[in-house]
């Protein structure tokens, strides 16, 4: 354990506490809201270094025991070392793993965007099975996930969704997701029972806060344009469609799945401003990269990045050389065995950093 990475922490959050309590903090909600997510992390800290050390005092005063010459008091104390020896090294642990250093934007909500890529309709399929087995992944985080814009293909498929997926650590836990995906399976349109590959993108972008990213109003062209595809009363009968340009980087963002033309338009800012983030973070990643490997992490979406072959029944991860053997499992969205190695994998890079 760092005891100095412990010391700091500790004092950060008597920190954080202050200026939560502070009046002057409440009358700005973004430092509020970053302030509140530091809070919960170095809580977990605080509560584990606590249980540590008491274990520690209790493995102490059961050692002292078990020389007594009472042999029944010595038995138990020994039964209390064989139990609180384990316990101390899995708290040991868990502290080691809450001291590594953290980007600053794992607390963040994330924008997940799903593309259906090579591969025609199988690959518009693929993308709906990506999109379920996210949500999926969210439900059992208890986050809460909104769709904010969703294109539809043929036969059930997704050409294009984009899901704002709110709750504790979201882009922390999803950012590794972010590449190309693969699927390896007979196609539902194939009647020779060939297996086809096909493939759709990810993106996992942070949610950009007004300080991170500033977007002028006469940065921008808003077109309107009158909804189509599925929906309710508002669609195919008003112009509530926004297209948003960002005319600096030439990034579009279009958004029709709101009822209103001002919420789509604000939807299609906030995906905007999560964008223009992204490649301000690629840029920085890139810059870091050229003087060290990144193992993973670095959001760079050309490369292929987990393989999903449905005849083996087989799930690989080519960043760190996972492979995992319940296909379907995972499709249903229990991802933490792969979101988890990534992430330790990712952290334990940037510790060495």
């Amino acid at each position: 354990m760092n005891q100095a990475r412990l010391s700091a922490a500790l004092a950060r959050a008597a920190e954080v506490e202050r200026e939560l309590a502070d009046p002057a903090t409440a009358r700005h909600p973004e430092k509020l809201k970053a302030l509140g997510r530091e809070h919960v992390r170095l809580g977990r800290i605080r509560v584990t270094a606590d249980r540590l050390a008491k274990l520690s005092a209790d493995l102490s005063q059961a050692r002292e025991v078990a020389g007594d010459p009472d042999p029944a008091l010595a038995e138990l104390a020994r039964g209390d070392i064989d139990r609180l020896e384990p316990e101390i090294a899995s708290a040991e642990a868990a502290l080691h793993d809450l001291l590594v250093p953290r980007d600053p934007l794992d607390d963040r909500d994330t924008i997940l965007e799903i593309r259906a890529g090579t591969g025609g309709d199988e690959a518009a399929l693929f993308a709906a099975d990506l999109l379920r087995m996210y949500l999926r992944f969210s439900e059992r985080q208890d986050w809460r996930t909104d769709v904010v814009a969703l294109s539809e293909g043929n036969l059930g498929g997704v050409k294009e969704a984009i899901v704002k997926v709110s709750g504790d650590r979201a882009f922390g836990r999803l950012r590794h997701e972010s590449g190309v995906h693969r699927v390896q399976r007979v196609p539902v349109t194939e009647a020779q029972g060939r297996i086809h590959t096909s493939a759709a993108t990810v993106a996992v972008l942070p949610e950009a806060e007004d300080v991170d990213v500033k977007i002028e109003e006469k940065d921008l062209k808003v077109d309107v344009f009158r909804s189509s595809g599925p929906g309710g009363q508002s669609v195919n009968t008003t112009d509530s469609a926004v297209r948003v340009t960002h005319l600096p980087s030439g990034l579009v963002v279009q958004c029709q799945d709101q009822k209103s033309q001002l919420q789509n338009k604000l939807r299609a800012i906030e995906v905007l401003r999560a964008r223009l983030l992204d490649r301000m973070l690629a840029e920085q990643e890139a810059a870091r990269a050229r003087e060290r490997r990144a193992m993973v992490g670095t959001g760079d979406r050309s490369a292929k990045v987990r393989t999903y072959n449905f005849p083996q029944n087989r799930v690989t991860d080519h960043r760190i050389g996972l492979t995992l053997h319940r296909l379907d499992d995972i499709l249903d969205g229990n991802l933490d065995e792969l979101v988890d190695a990534l992430d330790l994998a990712y952290r334990e890079e940037r510790a060495h950093v």
